[in-house]
Formats: C-alpha cells, sequence, structure tokens
C-alpha cells in the first residue's frame, strides 16, 4: 500500500507544481490521468525518490520513503517519461550491467535475471543487438524489463505509450496487464484510453492537486443521463460554448461533434449518449478550469 499525505513541491521559481496531493493506492494497477504540465512527473519522481517535497508524507509498506529512500530504491522499479540509455550497448549487456546497479551480485544468478525479463517483454530474438537500433516500443519495453529487475514491490511508469504506433502500444499495454495484482504499478498519462484499458483504480490530477478519485467504471456510471452529443458547424461552436457546458470537441468529416454536460436534456437537437472515461476526464477538468475562472 502506498500512502500520500499533503504532499506539496515548490520549485525555485515559485512554481507550484504539488498542492497539498493526498493518495491511498492499494496493489494492483493505479492510473494517473492528467494533462501535460499537471505536476504528474513531479508526483512521480518525488515517489522515486530522484526529488525531495517541499511539505508531506509518502510511506510505502512500511518504508518512510522520504526520510529513507535508499530503503524504497530496494523494492523499486521506474521507467520515467525520458529514459536514457548506452545506444552502442547490446539490449543483453546493458540490462546484465543494471541487474549488477540493482545489486544482482552473482554471475548465474544476472544470467537468469537477463534471459527471464528478455523473453518476458519479447526481445530475446533482438538481445544483441545495440539499443540505438530500436524502435521506439522496443526501448519502452526493453524499459519495462529494466524495471523490474529484483521483483520490485512498487513499480512506476511515467507516459510510457506516448509516441507508440497502436501496435505497440497494445503490445506494451499487455506486457503492463502481466504483472500482477500483488504489486502497485502507477501508470501516469494523458491518454485516457491506457487507464481505460488497464486501471481499477484511477485519480486526474491538474493544476498540482487531485481533482477526483475512484474506480473508472463507478466513475462513468455518475455520468449515465448527463451527457449530450451533437453535431454542428464549425462556425457554431463559439455559441454553444456560450449557452452550454461543452466539455469536449472533435472533428469527423469536416463537421464538429460536441459533448455537453446537462442534467436534462438541452433540446435543440442534442442527443443522449452513454458517457465514458473520456468525458469524466473532460467534464472534471472543466469544472476546475471553471472554478478556476
Amino acid at each position: 500500500m502506498l500512502t500520500i499525505e499533503r504532499l506539496t513541491h515548490v520549485y525555485g521559481n515559485g512554481t507550484r507544481a504539488l498542492d497539498g496531493v493526498d493518495l491511498t493506492i492499494p496493489p494492483g494497477m493505479f492510473g494517473l490521468l492528467g494533462p501535460n504540465g499537471a505536476g504528474k512527473s513531479t508526483l512521480m519522481r518525488t515517489i522515486a525518490t530522484l526529488q525531495t517535497p517541499t511539505s508531506g508524507a509518502i510511506n510505502f509498506n512500511g518504508i518512510d520513503v522520504i526520510a529513507e529512500p535508499e530503503r524504497l530504491r530496494r523494492t523499486l522499479g521506474y521507467l520515467p517519461q525520458d529514459f536514457g540509455v548506452y545506444p552502442r550497448v547490446s539490449a543483453y549487456d546493458m540490462l546484465d550491467h543494471m541487474a549488477v546497479l540493482k545489486g544482482v551480485a552473482t554471475p548465474a544468478e544476472r544470467k537468469d535475471t537477463v534471459e527471464s525479463l528478455l523473453n518476458q517483454v519479447n526481445l530475446w530474438a533482438v538481445r544483441k543487438k545495440a539499443l540505438a537500433g530500436f524502435s521506439g516500443g522496443m526501448r519502452q519495453r526493453f524499459g519495462i524489463a529494466q524495471a523490474l529487475i529484483g521483483n520490485p514491490q512498487l513499480i512506476i511508469v511515467d507516459e510510457p505509450t506516448a509516441g507508440l504506433d497502436p501496435e505497440e502500444r497494445n503490445r506494451f499495454l499487455n506486457l503492463l496487464g502481466e504483472i500482477g495484482d500483488e504489486v502497485v504499478v502507477i501508470l501516469s498519462t494523458h491518454i485516457v484510453e491506457d487507464v481505460a484499458d488497464l486501471c481499477p483504480r484511477m485519480a486526474v490530477l491538474a493544476g498540482g492537486r487531485i481533482l477526483l478519485e475512484g474506480a473508472p467504471l463507478d466513475l462513468i456510471e455518475a455520468t449515465r443521463g448527463r451527457i449530450w452529443q451533437k453535431t454542428i458547424a464549425r462556425s457554431e461552436l463559439d455559441d454553444h460554448r456560450e449557452r452550454y457546458r461543452v466539455i469536449s470537441t472533435r472533428l469527423f468529416a469536416g463537421r464538429t461533434i460536441i459533448h455537453v454536460m446537462s442534467d436534462t436534456d438541452p433540446g435543440e437537437g442534442f442527443a443522449p449518449v452513454r458517457g465514458g472515461l473520456e468525458d469524466v476526464y473532460f467534464s472534471t477538468l472543466d469544472a476546475s478550469r471553471r472554478a478556476a475562472a
């Protein structure tokens, strides 16, 4: 169990990246959803002991993460948003080197670990290939392999599918889904589908604050009967924004499809639509912006 209490981080220039974050994350896959600049990477780096917060507390299975960062690192697997490697080194040799750094001491144990992980992430066939020749998806799968060294109990993956093509994204998500329910896995992303596909629990972070937390299915159910859809000309969008609570827009065949949130039928050609996690997310961000205005 990971417990975060009143976590705040203010950078030297005065930017408040985290503002009193409270979260309790049980074992299993947990989605942290938020736009770029929401504070997700700051939160992930803080949990991973790469930076010290201004105030607050983090506890993982009895470990005071801020006071005892070394204890946390022994049971941590981390795939940061920007994962750097030595480009001319082969996948096998790089993973072997990382196993040494993570304390897998004996050559026989390292051999078993490296071979098992390369097979698990489906990179055994390219184990002798330099990492510079890997595709984006292959690099991310290698990143998960290094994060799994030592059987960590807390795994953090930060924006792991950004930039991946659909096939590699599916491969990567399937790999994450196989990690198991007894390990705490935090998936930090701005991609709604990643959370919808994988996570039985989630939270929305924006402006350094937790805006919403719960089970995606429950959060979606709470929007039932409140999401309405209409197709309009692009020139009508501003007028509809003034008259309705428009939570999202998208283009289809040159016309604009809008979703609005309303407890009653807005009329004027709107049709009810079954809400999804995207509607939950956009309505949460919209409510936050309106409150700040």
